[in-house]
């Protein structure tokens, strides 16, 4: 699995932060995916890592400014791993 973590500006409510996640979610195989307006940034997790030019083409398809992208491999935290250190 994969975390990627996009730099987003423009996004003014949650309105607009649904809007965006729906349109990652049409561009890209993702499993999840958030989207922040306080902190400009959206986070995908998904099997695979993403092609930075579908993410920077649903950003911009919603009107938004892509600032930054960053990949890297993700281990999902549950109350297992915690306490087992797995």
């Amino acid at each position: 699995m994969f975390r990627t973590v996009v730099g987003v500006d423009g996004m003014a409510c949650g309105h607009c932060e649904k809007h965006l996640c729906d349109a990652i979610s049409e561009k890209c195989q993702v499993k999840k995916v958030t989207a922040s307006r306080e902190r400009k940034e959206c986070e995908i997790i998904s099997e695979s890592e993403l092609d930075e030019a579908k993410i920077r083409e649903a950003v911009e398809s919603c009107g938004f400014k892509f600032l930054t992208v960053k990949s890297e491999p993700y281990e999902k935290k549950g109350l297992f791993s915690s306490l087992f250190g797995k």
